[in-house]
């Protein structure tokens, strides 16, 4: 399986990415091991999909991440659905 997953940060930052192994890549996040969301930690998973294969979450994550609308509404869904919002 493969995942697209949104990180939020303390300070209200996103991020999406995609893996095929969702705790490992959340303790890289928190470790440091990637150059963009080192200096935002501590992150915390506040979704994810799961993919048959790399190249549909891939896709999606593109999708995401070049379309604000549809991030935006994905944003919207997941903090009505935690109360958050």
């Amino acid at each position: 399986m493969h995942y697209l997953y949104v990180l939020l940060s303390e300070d209200h930052k996103y991020y999406v990415g995609i893996t095929n192994d969702l705790e490992r890549r959340l303790e890289q996040h928190n470790n440091g091991f990637s150059d963009f969301t080192s200096k935002y930690r501590p992150w915390k998973l506040i979704y994810y999909e799961a993919y048959t294969s790399e190249k549909l979450a891939k896709t999606r994550e593109r999708k995401l991440k070049n379309h604000a609308r549809g991030f935006q509404e994905l944003k919207k869904r997941i903090l009505d659905e935690s109360g958050e919002g």
